[in-house]
């Protein structure tokens, strides 16, 4: 008796356990001792096994069989300490399953009779306990449980039991054949309703629960959506509750599985959800959008309720949550809303890429795929692409290319891949390593998929310099656009650097870089001004400008601004003073005041600086290739077969590049000076294709492929070593003689540009295989 009343406490309990007492209190339980000794002794060990190790002593010494007998004693202080202690002893898995094998459920259905709440209490718990595993369950079907937890819940009287009956009841809810029983019996259908009528808050959020482990097994989600639980759990995300909403929304995430559940919510339940996006609970958030994630997946009429109960704004606000969970699936759902366009652009308008940028930062593989595949989903438009770029969110995205995560390097490939279909962001994805990466999956068996390689491709396609310096090879449908140029053959690992770190740089004897750029200046101020000044192609080249600042160096540039503000009669300038000149002679054309005279020469000198900061560098005109271009499409596009138009074409740049050479005098032909004459005159490694007048095999492909895209010839380009470069061409041969209409495929020709121009070689004959190699 000391002993049990002693064993509350801390200390006493933990002497106890030094003088392993338990053996001898376990041997106090046998039937033949005192109901008084049997009452002190289960009191004791109830004390003592609130500890592991207690447990697991009592477990292997044998104290389980005697307890599961005293739950039948006359006394009801025995049976609350052997129930008590039993609760503790079933937390650990082991005692479970020994339970099980004691046959413990009828004795504990017996104590759910008993005229005390607290035996009842403790019974049922127990129970809760050990009906999660599926043999117990099943035991507890047979000794007909279910009915006594329906009887409990059915009873006004034990409305203090209605919670933990049913926590016990959804255990058993996760049997098809036990919700089947239920169904068959009406017991279902009363449950469902009690739980409409309730207003306990426990029993909402347990039964809501009840629901979902139900709703894992496909039969069941079928029984639940007959018996039309849709409109219980609706009913549910109105209450004032943040559990029970918690536990309705994943209910409804659960029930989704199911068609017929998910059109039913799809009419009824998306709007409470969306209101659930605001709540100020980050749990009711999460629990909220992962069920709108799981309603809209394949259902465009579900995502088109969630846009039209205005859960776009709210949800790309989620993208901001502290919770991992809520962030994943709010990028899902705008994912599942960006299928339907009218949808993804309202959602783009409002910023979502923006948005998302800092999901690609996160250290959640789930968020950052999840976000990954939005990016993709949102990238296909070009001004979300640009909100991406200037957010900042390329960054992150390549960073996330070295995942060891499968699925999150895959979405990221995708991502890259869509976000590639531009120059500007291809070229900035290059610039921060998104190209060699990609080189490193793909040569990995592991790692590479379909979409890292297709976007390696897409990278290359859309940064045709750097495709060009690394592959040596132009495809027909690779159209040179202005701003490409050729730097050379580049070996692995060195930086591929951008056409304005080669202006900047100084003069070297390494091979120039030629650029292509025939955009047409309809400016005539700025043609005056080329005429005025005839080094006016030496001045927007010279590094001596470009070095001196990014300021300066932007001024010198002719951008489109620039353009529109000379044709309302402000002229551009090419240095910070003469910007500040113009400022004034504004002021002093509007005969104001003194004082109105000085602001506006200030405000007019800040808003010029400002523009002279953020304007971009763009490469000078090429006006003597818009020229070639100009010439070549008037005396080519006349010719009626692709055959005559190539030979015309390549008469034209052999002509436009030195004219023919003869073979043997190859090395008599002083194309390096000239080029080197032209560096020299510009100050500069980078050379405008139409400044060079004696050209080699690489001048002459080149610049036949940019008129040939131009004008519409499909051609290759393809580097050789040496400094040779060819175009090949395919070309379909006339029919036989006799044979009218009959369609040859086309052959492949190589276009000699340099000894006899205009002349087609096979590809594959010794001439073609001579004029490619030395």
């Amino acid at each position: 008796m000391v002993f049990g009343i002693m064993a509350s406490n801390h200390d006493v309990k933990k002497l106890l356990r030094e003088l392993d007492v338990t053996n001898s209190l376990i041997s106090q339980l046998a039937p033949e001792e005192d109901v008084v000794i049997h009452e002190f002794a289960t009191l004791c060990l109830a004390h003592m096994a609130v500890e592991y190790t207690t447990k697991v002593q009592i477990f292997e010494q044998g104290g389980l069989e005697p307890l599961i007998r005293l739950l039948g004693s006359p006394d009801p202080d025995v049976k609350k300490n052997s129930v008590e202690c039993i609760y503790l002893l079933v937390q650990d898995f082991q005692s479970r399953a020994a339970v099980r094998a004691l046959n413990v459920i009828p004795p504990l259905l017996e104590l759910l009779k008993s005229e005390y709440p607290v035996i009842q209490l403790l019974a049922l718990k127990t129970l809760e306990v050990i009906s999660k595993d599926r043999e117990t369950r099943i035991i507890l079907g047979e000794n007909k449980g279910l009915d006594c937890l329906l009887k409990i819940l059915e009873t006004n009287e034990f409305s203090d039991l209605h919670v933990e009956a049913l926590a016990v009841l959804g255990n058993c809810l996760e049997d098809v054949h036990t919700l089947q029983l239920i169904q068959q019996t009406g017991g279902l259908k009363k449950l469902l309703s009690f739980v409409g009528v309730s207003a306990v808050p426990d029993i909402q959020k347990n039964a809501a629960k009840a629901i979902t482990k139900a709703a894992y097994d496909s039969e069941n989600r079928k029984i639940l959506n007959e018996e039309e639980v849709e409109k219980c759990l609706i009913n549910l995300l109105e209450i004032d509750n943040d559990g029970i909403k918690v536990a309705a929304s994943q209910a409804i995430s659960a029930m989704c599985e199911n068609l017929a559940s998910k059109r039913a919510f799809g009419l009824q339940g998306i709007p409470q959800l969306v209101q659930l996006l605001s709540s100020d609970n980050d749990e009711v958030k999460e629990a909220a959008v992962t069920a709108l994630a799981n309603l809209t997946a394949a259902s465009p009429s579900n995502a088109s309720a969630v846009a039209e109960a205005e859960g776009i704004e709210p949800l790309v606000n989620t993208l901001n949550a502290q919770r991992d969970g809520a962030v994943a699936n709010a990028a899902t759902v705008l994912t599942n809303l960006a299928m339907q366009e009218p949808f993804r652009i309202n959602i783009q308008s409002r910023g979502v890429m923006s948005a998302l940028a800092e999901p690609l930062r996160s250290t959640n593989s789930q968020v950052q795929s999840k976000a990954a595949f939005a990016v993709a989903a949102f990238g296909c438009d070009a001004d979300a692409r640009t909100e991406l770029r200037n957010a900042g969110g390329l960054q992150p995205l390549v960073e996330l290319l070295h995942s060891k995560n499968e699925e999150v390097r895959r979405n990221v490939c995708w991502a890259v891949m869509v976000c590639a279909s531009d120059e500007l962001t291809a070229v900035e994805l290059c610039r921060l390593g998104a190209l060699d990466i990609l080189e490193e999956i793909n040569i990995s068996t592991r790692c590479k998929n379909n979409f890292s390689e297709a976007a390696l491709q897409k990278l290359l396609d859309n940064n045709l310099s750097q495709k060009y310096s690394q592959m040596g090879y132009l495809s027909p449908s690779n159209i040179i656009t202005d701003g490409f140029y050729d730097y050379g053959q580049i070996k692995r690992g060195v930086k591929f650097l951008s056409l304005e770190e080669l202006s900047m740089q100084e003069l070297t004897d390494r091979r120039a870089i030629i650029f292509i750029n025939a955009k047409p200046q309809e400016d005539v101020l700025a043609v005056e001004e080329k005429a005025q000044d005839s080094s006016y192609e030496q001045t927007i080249l010279s590094p001596s400008i470009s070095r001196k600042s990014s300021r300066e160096k932007a001024g010198s540039m002719v951008s489109p601004m620039e353009e529109k503000q000379e044709l309302s009669g402000q002229r551009s300038s090419l240095s910070k003073s003469s910007t500040r000149e113009k400022g004034l002679r504004k002021g002093k054309g509007k005969k104001e005041e003194e004082k109105m005279k000085e602001v506006t020469q200030i405000i007019s000198k800040v808003q010029d600086e400002k523009n002279l900061e953020n304007s971009h560098w763009l490469p000078p005109p090429d006006f003597i290739l818009l020229d070639y271009i100009n010439d070549a499409s008037k005396a080519i596009l006349p010719l009626t077969t692709t055959r005559e138009q190539v030979v015309a074409l390549a008469q034209f740049v052999a002509d436009k590049m030195g004219g023919p050479i003869e073979r043997d005098k190859l090395h008599d032909f002083s194309w390096e000076l000239h080029i080197s004459e032209i560096e020299f005159e510009l100050k500069c490694n980078v050379v405008p294709i139409g400044k060079v007048k004696k050209g080699t095999f690489y001048h002459r492909a080149l610049l036949f492929k940019v008129i040939a895209d131009r004008i519409g010839i499909g051609c290759s380009l393809v580097r050789g070593e040496y400094n040779r470069a060819w175009n090949e061409v395919k070309l379909v041969d006339d029919s036989p003689q006799g044979i009218a209409g009959l369609l040859l495929p086309p052959q492949e020709y190589i276009v000699d540009l340099m000894f006899e121009p205009g002349f087609l070689m096979k590809q594959g004959s010794a001439e073609a295989d001579q004029y490619k190699h030395i």
